[in-house]
């Protein structure tokens, strides 16, 4: 197998169609990232909850995360879940099929907020215990205290994780051309079975989610300078 000109000129002809892919990886990304924190924040909580049966359920469920391959997990939501969920179909932005994208997104999301769970668990836990004692001691509740003292702190500490998180996402995203989700790799696949050029649009792929999560990987090294900075003045 050999590279050629002629076949990365044949591979650009396809640029339209891997811009549409360039587009759903974001915005596969982008969902998954909001909702897997809205899942891995409630997971958080449960883990530190004084009640043993939230802190059983929420473990069983992050060992189960972190113990599946992430293709068998899209496969559970998408053939399993979504197989006894009718789901509307219909198209966005004009070539978005919903009944592909939504199913991604989700089991995207509560593989992502399983992982992220214990990140924000470790954020919450890692602030001074004296500030919530001092907290107790002005009379504020278990609520405020967490509120207005612990979240704002612990948010900082797990911000760079949660960053690196997206740029993971990014990347896993690939899996999802599995079940028909027109992101860059659903679009890799279908011009190489177009034109049975197998590397050039490889190349493509490897150089679009380059663009993604190296510029991405870089804002976040910069935030983490800046976080550093303002911690030491």
């Amino acid at each position: 197998m050999s590279l050629s000109l002629k076949h990365l000129g044949t591979v650009w002809k396809y640029r339209n169609m891997l811009g549409q892919g360039l587009l759903v990886t974001v915005l596969l990304s982008l969902f998954t990232v909001l909702l897997g924190f809205v899942l891995a924040f409630l997971l958080a909580m449960m883990l530190i909850s004084k009640k043993k049966a939230l802190n059983v359920i929420a473990d069983i469920y992050v060992q189960f995360v972190r113990c599946t391959p992430m293709l068998v997990q899209i496969f559970l939501v998408y053939y399993i879940i979504f197989g006894f969920i009718q789901l509307p179909k219909f198209t966005f932005l004009g070539f978005i099929q919903f009944e592909r994208f939504f199913p991604a997104v989700v089991a995207m999301s509560l593989n992502s907020g399983g992982y992220m769970s214990d990140v924000i668990r470790g954020g919450i836990e890692g602030v001074d215990q004296g500030q919530k004692e001092a907290a107790r001691c002005l009379g504020m509740s278990s609520s405020q205290t967490l509120h207005h003292i612990v979240l704002p702190q612990a948010i900082k500490n797990i911000l760079p994780a949660f960053a690196n998180e997206f740029v993971t996402i990014i990347k896993e995203s690939s899996v999802c051309y599995t079940i028909g989700v027109q992101d860059i790799m659903f679009n890799v696949k279908s011009i190489q079975s177009g034109t049975f050029i197998i590397a050039e649009p490889l190349l493509m792929a490897t150089f679009l989610y380059f663009c993604l999560c190296f510029p991405t990987s870089k804002l976040i090294k910069y935030v983490e300078r800046r976080m550093r900075a303002s911690d030491q003045r």
